[in-house]
């Protein structure tokens, strides 16, 4: 896969997106793969891409800013449950503290994780679920 892909998605199921169907952005490979699984996944009732705002507080300069995690999806378990869900989508080396000494990824994942937390908080507010995921459980 190309490492930045970018388009906008033609859904193939529109009753069941939130948001304007025109206007459905991809920002990555994993994006473009996401969409496709929730467009054509039978048990996801509804979905959306970057249509909630979170505000949080950003750990570089102390303001509120506003947080579009990448999807609310509302699915059907495996167990006949409705579940409602916010996903963010992140390559894996993203979801962890950076090893290396390197200025830029140690304030990008501490703003990401100031955004996870009020994530979390905001989907358990609604009795949601927060979480994210990596290329190593996608579709898995």
């Amino acid at each position: 896969m190309a490492r930045f892909v970018q388009g906008y998605y033609t859904l193939k199921n529109p009753h069941k997106y939130i948001g304007d169907p025109s206007k459905v952005r991809y920002m990555s490979s994993y994006e473009l793969e996401m969409h496709k699984f929730l467009d054509n996944n039978e048990r996801v009732l509804h979905w959306g891409s970057e249509e909630i705002a979170i505000p949080y507080i950003k750990p570089t300069d102390g303001k509120v800013h506003k947080y579009y995690v990448d999807y609310f999806v509302e699915y059907i378990n495996k167990d006949g449950e409705i579940v409602k869900e916010l996903i963010e989508v992140k390559p894996f080396k993203e979801t962890h503290k950076p090893r290396k000494q390197n200025l830029y990824e140690q304030i990008t994942f501490a703003i990401n994780v100031a955004k996870w937390q009020a994530a979390t908080l905001f989907a358990k507010q609604q009795g949601w679920k927060f979480r994210i995921i990596t290329e190593k459980s996608i579709f898995k």
